[in-house]
């Protein structure tokens, strides 16, 4: 008896490695690192906020203070009273460049779709480079401390490096096709984490000369990767002649590898004829609509749920060097290097979980185990004890059960939900569906961040957890109908199967 054709279980990396080329690693690496270097210069935030707090409150909560510059002028040009209001402001500032980044994360991928991807991409990241360096070096450089200014500057960056991961998804998406996707994407998601660990590094390894020097490092790489990206980046196979992905070439086995996971599997073929987008005889087809992005199915159920799961992801990404400090007492160049474990979870459990949904062919079945064991590890992390080796090793585990589903959302899901039957594979899609999750993701994260500082301050890092352990629950709670569904196929392909033999 034989299978229906979406029943028959294609090896995941067949069709990718057989379509591989060099131009394939190239870009692989190029938007890899692009969207390292812009995490890398927001981690240096977090990672230096106790020495900002320290230069922002007065002499008496400043050791150093006196033997920089006069009494006198130090206390005319402090920021805050004490050093409980200088954390606040620096989560208002978390907050603000996440309102911003995802309110940027809506129009930049309408952007990507319309405008060349390469200069986007690149203008985002060289400005991005030089808001930066005036936010955190030229400032402290001058003496400048104004409390509007940081933030106007921060609206800025936010905007700006919302520009990075729509284009890079979108011209990852263009690359690589259903084959194998899970696993690829899930490998390269990890950028964000590699970027989180080289930020970590670079500031801990200039931190003793002043903070403002750690965002001059980083400030600087970004911008020669801005500048590396625009001459080097290939956003489309169509560039140096190849095929793009989802035309007919030779086969059922080509269509099957670039059907995405997303597709509806009871529908029946003539319904997967139907496009939201119009056939333009240039080969160039239109952009997809914002309204249509949004009712396409699972966008909105995985969007709602990124929100809930980006907050407690982008919490520990924004609080966790500051949490051990505080907590533990431990050096801030310490914390800022044992933070990292927290990333390297995250690239294992991205990669793990994409293969094996991968294998699977379902995403949500894989998501909600990984986040049902993210509950107990949450909870465990907030009874760490005053132990590094034993800090570190739960922090790993967490951040496999809280980074590796962030990264395939982002990511892979991301991808699938772009490259629906419902848009025919148009590429015009992908960076307005990724700005869309993201975007979402960024709102729940931005006020996440604001209720962190609140909830720390009036309760204690305790309740922070249980918030956390509150928000994971609740990214279950809104892709359950996705599971449910995903589930009852998956029976009904094993049922298919027993019959077949």
């Amino acid at each position: 008896m034989a299978l229906p054709g979406n029943l028959r279980r294609q090896p995941a990396n067949r069709g990718l490695v057989s379509s591989c080329t060099h131009h394939h690693i190239v870009v692989f690496l190029l938007t890899f690192f692009s969207y390292s270097l812009l995490h890398a210069s927001r981690k240096t935030f977090s990672n230096v906020k106790v020495s900002i707090s320290s230069q922002w409150t007065p002499t008496c909560l400043n050791s150093t203070a006196p033997e920089l510059r006069p009494y006198e002028l130090w206390n005319s040009s402090h920021l805050f009273p004490n050093a409980e209001e200088a954390t606040l402001f620096l989560g208002t500032l978390d907050t603000i460049f996440l309102f911003s980044y995802a309110m940027g994360l809506f129009v930049s991928g309408i952007v990507g779709d319309r405008l060349n991807l390469r200069w986007v991409l690149s203008f985002g990241m060289c400005s991005s480079a030089l808001v930066v360096f005036f936010f955190g070096t030229v400032t402290e450089w001058l003496h400048f401390y104004n409390k509007w200014f940081y933030c106007c500057l921060w609206v800025v960056n936010g905007l700006l490096q919302s520009t990075g991961w729509p284009c890079v998804v979108a011209v990852m998406g263009n690359w690589f096709g259903k084959a194998g996707r899970g696993f690829v994407f899930g490998l390269w998601s990890a950028c964000a984490s590699v970027g989180n660990i080289l930020g970590a590094f670079l500031a801990s390894c200039v931190l003793k000369y002043g903070y403002e020097y750690a965002f001059l490092v980083t400030a600087s790489v970004q911008f020669a990767g801005g500048v590396i990206v625009f001459f080097g980046l290939l956003t489309s196979p169509k560039e140096v002649g190849l095929p793009e992905l989802g035309a007919d070439e030779d086969g059922n086995m080509e269509e099957d590898a670039n059907r995405p996971l997303m597709s509806n599997d009871d529908a029946d073929d003539d319904d997967r004829n139907y496009s939201i987008q119009a056939t333009d005889t240039d080969n160039q087809p239109k952009a997809i609509g914002f309204v249509q992005a949004c009712c396409l199915p699972g966008v909105v159920l995985y969007s709602l749920a990124y929100a809930c799961l980006k907050l407690v992801n982008y919490s520990f990404f924004f609080w966790l060097p500051f949490y051990l400090s505080n907590n533990f007492k431990w050096k801030e160049a310490e914390a800022d290097q044992l933070s990292i474990w927290y990333d390297v979870g995250g690239i294992i459990g991205g990669t793990i979980q994409g293969l094996i949904s991968d294998v699977l062919q379902k995403r949500a079945p894989v998501l909600a185990i990984s986040l049902l064991f993210a509950v107990g590890s949450l909870f465990g992390y907030s009874r760490s004890p005053n132990s590094k080796p034993i800090n570190a090793v739960i922090m790993a585990i967490t951040g496999f059960f809280i980074g590796g589903p962030s990264n395939m959302i982002s990511s892979a899901i991301s991808a699938d939900l772009g490259r629906q039957d419902l848009v025919k594979g148009s590429s015009e899609a992908l960076a307005t569906v990724t700005g869309i999750v993201d975007g979402t993701g960024s709102i729940g994260a931005a006020v996440g961040q604001y209720l962190v500082s609140l909830i720390q301050d009036n309760l204690g890092w305790m309740w922070v957890f249980y918030f956390f352990i509150l928000m994971t629950s609740s990214t279950i709670l809104f892709i359950s109908p996705l599971i449910v569904r995903e589930i009852k196929l998956l029976l009904h392909e094993r049922r298919l199967r027993m019959l077949a033999e």
